[in-house]
């Protein structure tokens, strides 16, 4: 068990690295190798051995790669995430305070560092046709050095140096709603690093951020380009009010328990 469910708003699932799948309610234990799966309208948020946090948004799926802590034996710390699709909030905990390099997130277009933070991330995925399109044109611009994935070397995964700093204007929105295909982050405390194949960027409490592809560099928005973030007033937010986050006392009450 590397964490709990703390509280549910919907239907969560988690497919085991077995093959099979288990319906989550609240106190149920989250396990390494885990893809939590957050059905239509549902918030749930994941509570860590380590103390810290993360409430997946509706229609997300997040990986736990790997995750180890352990109180009194810091140089065993690793935690590694992918975030399949959807939106979600983290909540850094002791491992990410005491072992930054050793915390990070794998998107399809970046890998998200953290400098003992919190912070929304969403990633928007493409259409099926311009996932094709994209991908024979992407395979000819990599180069196998240009890369570096978390699960494999995590130190190397959030470099410290950056870029200088890149501003861009809101990514248009196709077909009149909705976001651009893309990871969008918002930090609302401490920083973090986006890094892909294009460049790494740092982002501060307050900014937003965006990268399209895994081969164009993150840059800055000059303001939220409409990434929501709402769960139930009954969960135990710790968070400010931007990106629709909201507290509320009760942060025990539980929405609804999936059986």
């Amino acid at each position: 068990m590397v964490g709990t469910v703390a509280n549910l708003s919907g239907p969560l699932v988690a497919k085991k690295a077995d093959g099979t799948a288990k319906v989550l309610a609240v106190k149920s234990s989250v396990e390494q190798g885990d893809i939590l799966v957050a059905e239509k309208d549902t918030y749930a948020r994941i509570k860590f051995i380590d103390d810290s946090e993360i409430t997946l948004r509706p229609n997300t799926q997040l990986k736990i790669e790997n995750f180890s802590f352990e109180a009194d034996k810091p140089e065993k710390d690793s935690a590694a995430f992918d975030l399949v699709k959807g939106g979600l909030r983290a909540v850094t905990g002791t491992l990410g305070k005491r072992n930054k390099e050793k915390w990070g997130m794998n998107t399809p277009t970046a890998t998200i560092g953290i400098r003992g933070t919190t912070f929304i991330a969403e990633y928007v995925a493409p259409d099926d046709a311009a996932v094709a399109a994209y991908g024979m044109a992407s395979m000819a611009a990599m180069t196998p050095s240009g890369y570096t994935d978390v699960r494999s070397d995590m130190p190397a995964a959030v470099p410290l140096q950056v870029l200088p700093l890149r501003v861009a204007q809101v990514p248009g929105q196709p077909g009149g709603g909705g976001l651009a295909p893309g990871l969008y982050v918002q930090v609302i405390d401490g920083l973090i690093n986006l890094s892909n194949r294009g460049g790494s960027l740092n982002f501060s409490a307050g900014q937003f951020g965006y990268t399209a592809t895994m081969v164009q560099p993150p840059v800055v928005l000059p303001n939220n380009p409409g990434i929501k973030f709402s769960p139930p007033p009954t969960f135990n937010v710790n968070t400010g009010s931007q990106g629709g986050s909201g507290s509320g006392p009760g942060g025990n009450a539980v929405d609804c328990e999936v059986r």
